[in-house]
């Protein structure tokens, strides 16, 4: 599936090695994305005592191989001796495959350098003790880091059914998120750069499905596709969070249903029901929460059902709000572009009344315990991590860390 590259040479010194494979190993675990789930993206290189690449895979879900056994086809009998660089824990128990660790063992490979444990409890840290009680060697912790954060949805899936939510959010600098409502010839405004809506795609290609509220639709009529270009095994579910079916048949994503479209309601309202089903959208009818509105954490706990690892959000200021008080946001990444849009523009996150602000009182419940605080209305972002995204500046915080404390090894 791959070719072993008998040429590229690692760098002097044992652990400038064992960072460059990883790396290598982190760049083919890439290429699962959009191929990969409901399975984490994983990647995986031998390499024989002389340094020399022989055999490298990366897993898809629909070619059923794991990463490991992609590699070791491709290494053959050179995979005797080697050591292998995998990205995440093998696995030591049989699914769709058989164990991963047992078929290193039998391989012959000598060492194994793995970035990090697998938070999947049929695992964690047996693999790694598999491989030790073989007398193969085990180091764990290099790349851990990048590995981690390309596995944030299944890590938080696996443990708990529930997807791994990221809020997106394009803004003014002055928190806004669209110009005031209601001026004359207002349509669909971009605030943020052609560089940020690339990154945006590439945000939507990684994520097994987009959300929205009826707010968004009703305003810009948006696609909500994936359209980087790059190919997926799974088209973007599409879902709409719209509690009493106000979504006009014609809306463009109405328009372009092909099995990916999720209508998400409490309304009761079966006509309508009928009428959106025919037209091939998929409508899932929810019991009223507070106040009548959507459950959102129930929508969540649905999608989790239907192997929907990762969400990303990309809502009005209500609904960035709501989920965020209710503490369903895993990740925020906002879009800063250079524009001040004023005080009468929407805000990036706000509440519909005065139960949405009540509700702002569990905002605290998604700081760490460990992060001091003196008002509940805060966030703080320790794990803000901010970099340039042509004219704007891209903020991407994690406000829940899917992964175990501390790994295995």
């Amino acid at each position: 599936m791959h070719p072993p590259n008998e040429t590229a040479a690692p760098p002097p010194g044992s652990h400038s090695r064992d960072l460059h494979w990883m790396e290598r190993a982190l760049e083919l675990a890439r290429m699962g994305t959009a191929l990969a789930s409901p399975n984490p993206r994983v990647g995986c290189v031998l390499v024989s005592p002389d340094g020399r690449c022989v055999g490298e895979g990366w897993h898809s879900y629909d070619q059923r191989d794991h990463a490991e056994i992609v590699a070791l086809r491709a290494a053959g009998e050179q995979a005797r001796g080697a050591t292998a660089y995998v990205t995440l824990e093998p696995c030591s128990h049989t699914g769709r495959t058989g164990p991963c660790a047992l078929a290193l063992q039998h391989a012959g490979v000598a060492r194994v350098v793995v970035a990090t444990e697998d938070p999947n409890p049929r695992v964690a840290g047996n693999g790694l003790r598999m491989l030790r009680e073989a007398g193969i060697a085990v180091d764990c912790g290099t790349g851990l880091h990048a590995a981690r954060r390309l596995n944030e949805g299944f890590a938080r899936w696996i443990q708990t059914g529930m997807p791994f939510v990221t809020q997106k959010v394009a803004l003014s600098l002055d928190g806004r998120i669209a110009p005031q409502p209601g001026l004359p010839g207002q349509g669909p405004f971009w605030i943020t750069s052609e560089e940020s809506r690339f990154t945006v795609q590439q945000m939507r290609h990684a994520a097994d499905a987009v959300l929205t509220g009826i707010g968004t639709i009703l305003a810009d009529d948006p696609l909500l596709t994936d359209r980087s270009g790059a190919p997926r095994r799974r088209n973007l579910l599409r879902v709409i969070l719209d509690s009493t079916l106000r979504l006009p048949l014609a809306a463009q994503v109405v328009q372009s249903a092909d099995g990916d479209l999720v209508v998400c309601t409490v309304s009761q309202d079966e006509e309508r029901v009928a009428l959106l089903r025919g037209l091939g959208v998929e409508v899932q009818q929810f019991s009223p929460g507070v106040h009548g509105r959507l459950p959102l954490a129930s929508v969540l706990e649905w999608l989790g059902q239907r192997q929907i690892l990762d969400v990303m959000t990309e809502c009005g200021s209500h609904l960035n709000g709501a989920l965020l008080a209710q503490g369903l946001v895993d990740r925020c990444t906002c879009f800063v572009a250079p524009v001040i849009l004023g005080a009468h523009a929407l805000p990036a996150w706000g509440a519909r009344d005065a139960a949405d602000a009540a509700a702002a009182g569990n905002l605290s419940g998604m700081v760490s315990p460990n992060t001091p605080t003196e008002a509940s209305e805060s966030i703080q972002l320790p794990q803000a991590r901010w970099s340039a995204s042509g004219p704007d500046a891209c903020c991407s915080a994690l406000l829940r860390d899917p992964w175990p404390a501390e790994p295995v090894d």
